[in-house]
């Protein structure tokens, strides 16, 4: 049985501790947070032990950590828990820096622990099912991959602020995509983008809606657009176009009833929350990570692909600012 920690019992937090709940072969043994009443409401939940951050990766019966604080803390805490050994799950992004990305990777790669970087959407049943199917040659050669992401409406101008932007907070799970689609990496990325939803946002610094156009080196296109606005729900779609014909992934509807009458057809909104969307990603994600520290192999995506979608990221915010086509480096 391993032993879990979690550093971060708040939303996300609360998400992974009722995934692994839900997981054989492991357990939350010990939680952290910041706030003390929300660590002892979950752990309370779980069965598990309060303790501060350090006591938890210093802990010698805790097998791994799953992170799931701000995404500033990230840096210190994988470094700590590489150098205790701990296999390591974090959410996205490992950092807003590359390059304290690729210290983390060496950190990491010293001591050899598991890493699993958490892009969930690679692991929602439609687009997992969409991915293989591409893999396995069903409809030829990929020639242009089309991702829509669009939230219901925007967050707090507080976490806007905070946030790095649209691309480092927002389109990092598209763009993760991507490269998981293409099957070869971007190396050239474009960017356009304004404050449509809400003006405060541009005066943030930021956009609320963005188109991004990925090219790799054999001319594979995938285009990506952003929103922070959609009326009827969580828009969330993806289309593969092949030499042979196409895959689609829609939108998972509140309910699957459709009535009819004299104004036409109707159906229900799409479900309205990133959390009821993916709640079979976010399970299938943390069964993946146990089963691999279970078997001893690899998670995946890795802290090596954590890197690449924020260099993805930043190329866009870099285009968007510039108006120009970035090309990417290697590494």
């Amino acid at each position: 049985m391993l032993r879990l920690g979690l550093l971060g019992c708040g939303r996300i937090g609360q998400v992974h501790a009722r995934s692994i709940a839900q997981v054989n072969g492991a357990r939350v043994a010990a939680v952290a947070d910041a706030f003390p009443e929300v660590a002892s409401t979950l752990a309370e939940r779980t069965g598990s032990a309060v303790l501060s951050s350090e006591e938890l990766i210093a802990n010698s019966d805790i097998d791994a950590v799953v992170i799931g604080t701000p995404t500033d803390t990230h840096y210190d805490l994988i470094l700590a828990a590489a150098a205790a050994g701990k296999a390591i799950f974090c959410e996205k992004p490992v950092d807003m820096s590359a390059d304290r990305i690729r210290a983390c990777i060496k950190a990491v790669d010293a001591v050899g622990v598991a890493f699993l970087t958490a892009f969930n959407r690679r692991f929602d049943p439609n687009f997992a099912n969409l991915q293989a199917r591409l893999a396995a040659g069903e409809i030829g050669n990929t020639e242009i991959v089309t991702i829509l992401s669009r939230d219901p409406s925007p967050p707090p101008i507080s976490y806007i602020k905070s946030s790095g932007g649209i691309f480092r907070d927002m389109m990092i799970h598209d763009l993760d995509m991507a490269r998981f689609l293409l099957g070869e990496e971007p190396v050239q990325v474009f960017a356009t983008g304004a404050a449509l939803v809400d003006p405060a946002i541009g005066e943030a610094g930021d956009v609320d809606t963005a188109a991004v156009t990925l090219t790799t080196a054999n001319g594979k296109i995938c285009q990506i657009s952003n929103s922070r606005r959609a009326t009827y729900g969580y828009d969330q779609r993806i289309e593969v176009h092949g030499a042979k014909g196409m895959l689609r992934a829609v939108n998972i509807l509140e309910n699957s009833v459709e009535s009819a009458g004299g104004t036409g057809f109707k159906r229900a909104p799409a479900q309205h929350f990133f959390l009821e969307r993916y709640e079979a990603a976010y399970r299938a994600e943390m069964q993946h990570f146990i089963e691999c520290l279970h078997a001893g192999k690899a998670p995946s995506p890795s802290i090596h692909d954590g890197l690449r979608a924020q260099m993805l990221a930043d190329a866009a915010a870099q285009s968007l600012q510039t108006g120009l086509p970035v090309q990417l480096a290697s590494s």
